[in-house]
């Protein structure tokens, strides 16, 4: 009888569990995935101690670990300390921790001297879960901090690998896809948000630019590193030049925006009061003195209304009547007063030299109330726009100025009567080529000319 138990490989009750998870003829060997992760179990069980069960309990074994782990002048701990340090929870709870923290072997009981060691596993884990509860502490909104500190971190001391510049570099590309579905949506508002999130990713940006090109210089990476690393430099390269998609967008919605009036408010004024109201419905409070009254109407009805209206329709077609004629009612002209303030406005502008010192946008909207200030805003965008300035009028008049607006993502505060604070922008003397030189004083007169004219 031959003997093959030298030949026979046996396996243990935790490979046949996993092998259940794989398809029939596939081994969790085979799959090259499986390898770094098996030969990471002792990290893999630390964190299932801690993060197994319940949050409550999850957060009861932090606490304790974090506690014992804190005091650093001495690498053990007595249980004298321990129930000194953690007399706030109940014996029970703490003896229950304090043996699944042992099992576990996230601490250590040494018997010769009665104490507790904390186990370097356990300093590592909580290393990471520091690192990672700092960042997100700071409300990071690209959520980059802590990968960029993880790859910043294996590069000082020599050990980035693939799979920390992989996550990186997924990141990249998922906030530059949400940024361009943003400026694809054409809502202002999640442009301002997406905007916001992009000046903080930049900033991260900047700071990881030193990092990788060490990582693309460094002659001991292999070429997997150098191939992410500079698919990590395109990413970054892609993101920083969506500003001027940025800047398109937001100047496209500039020029569409709606205002209400002379009130100088726009729609957009109106969503953002709209969206600070909790409860939209108490606005309707008081405003309905009765409830609605429904009407119904039965077929019948509807039969004779619609009887008498094609009737009615039949006999002025039979008669062949025209309608008597009626004097057409004057309307005023409400754009008047806008016309007038958009011609003295020019005037003044003609009149100001930008040419050796920006021109401060208050100095530009004021002194004016808020309707007419917010009415010379809603106009600022014009300058330098091609489209308008081929056209006749007081508009195209303003876009052939030599002046470029320029503004900043702040406000200021100004001491004036109608407006509390405004953006801080300037206008600045526009670059005209040689030969093209314009004279706006004298097509600002020439438009002043024709409005008086005009009967």
């Amino acid at each position: 009888m031959q003997n093959f138990s030298d030949d026979v490989h046996v396996q243990s009750g935790e490979d046949l569990a996993l092998q259940t998870y794989f398809k029939t003829g596939i081994s969790p060997d085979d799959v090259a995935a499986v390898s770094p992760l098996k030969r990471a179990q002792p990290v893999l069980q630390a964190f299932t101690a801690l993060f197994h069960g319940g949050f409550n309990g999850v957060l009861l074994r932090l606490l304790v670990l974090r506690e014992l782990a804190s005091d650093v002048e001495s690498p053990a701990v007595s249980r004298a300390d321990i129930n000194a340090k953690l007399g706030y929870l109940e014996p029970d709870a703490l003896e229950t921790v304090l043996s699944r923290l042992r099992s576990t072997g996230l601490l250590v009981w040494d018997a010769s001297q009665s104490v507790y060691r904390i186990t370097p596993t356990a300093r590592n884990v909580l290393a990471a879960l520091e690192s990672l509860i700092h960042t997100e502490q700071n409300q990071d909104q690209a959520e980059m901090s802590y990968m960029l500190t993880q790859v910043a971190g294996a590069q000082a001391v020599g050990g980035v690998s693939v799979e920390q510049l992989h996550h990186l570099l997924g990141r990249l590309i998922e906030l530059t896809e949400e940024f361009s579905d943003a400026i694809a949506s054409g809502s202002e508002f999640q442009l301002r948000t997406a905007q916001k999130k992009w000046h903080t990713a930049c900033d991260w940006v900047e700071k990881g630019s030193e990092i990788i090109h060490a990582i693309t210089h460094d002659e001991r990476a292999d070429a997997a590193t150098h191939r992410a690393a500079q698919a990590i430099g395109r990413a970054q390269s892609a993101l920083l030049n969506m500003q001027g998609m940025f800047s398109r967008a937001l100047n496209q919605i500039e020029r569409q925006r709606v205002h209400l009036g002379q009130s100088g408010l726009s729609t957009t004024d109106i969503k953002t009061w709209l969206l600070q109201k909790d409860d939209l419905a108490a606005l309707a409070d008081g405003a309905l003195a009765q409830p609605v009254t429904p009407l119904f109407i039965t077929p019948s009805e509807m039969i004779d209304v619609a009887e008498s209206e094609l009737l009615s329709h039949r006999i002025s077609a039979v008669a062949g009547a025209l309608p008597a004629g009626e004097n057409a009612v004057a309307v005023a002209n409400d754009d008047s007063d806008a016309l007038h303030e958009l011609d003295h406005w020019l005037g003044l502008l003609s009149r100001s030299d930008a040419r050796t010192k920006p021109l401060a946008l208050q100095d530009i909207l004021l002194p004016a109330s808020f309707a007419i200030a917010s009415y010379r805003a809603s106009m600022l965008p014009l300058l330098g726009d091609a489209n308008e300035s081929a056209l006749q009028g007081a508009t195209a008049t303003l876009a052939r100025l030599p002046l470029e607006f320029h503004s900043k993502d702040k406000m200021q505060k100004l001491n004036d009567p109608h407006v509390a604070a405004i953006s801080v922008a300037s206008l600045i003397a526009a670059a005209v080529a040689p030969g093209t030189e314009n004279h706006p004083a004298t097509d600002v007169t020439a438009h002043q000319e024709s409005i008086r004219d005009t009967p």
